[in-house]
């Protein structure tokens, strides 16, 4: 099982917690330090069945500057690209265990993967 966090984040220390206390085995990834590849994102996306711009959190500043807002959703490789050049922009935390993979920001999300 590997998460993706920012230790910043209230929602990732929240995950982190709920993975400790059920003794859960995972590797944490400081995905701002050690962005995902294209292809990382792509293999995510496909678990998550989501798509990039589901990922997008588009509050942060460099969304606005980009104007990703107005951004066609038809362009699956511009979305990727932005997202792996930017990964401030991409949601947290995300957890991969095994076959399943989710966006763990509810204690709900993160025991999903653990069953």
């Amino acid at each position: 099982m590997e998460i993706w966090i920012n230790p910043r984040c209230s929602k990732c220390r929240s995950a982190l917690s709920v993975l400790d206390a059920e003794e859960a085995q995972y590797t944490v990834r400081y995905y701002l330090q050690e962005p995902p590849t294209v292809a990382e994102l792509e293999a995510v996306l496909d678990r998550l069945g989501l798509e990039p711009w589901d990922i997008t959190r588009f509050g942060e500043t460099v969304a606005g500057t980009l104007g990703l807002k107005t951004w066609p959703r038809e362009d699956r490789a511009r979305w990727l690209a932005v997202l792996a050049e930017n990964p401030i922009l991409i949601q947290r935390p995300i957890i991969t265990a095994d076959d399943a993979a989710v966006i763990g920001r509810s204690e709900e999300s993160v025991r999903s993967v653990l069953d």
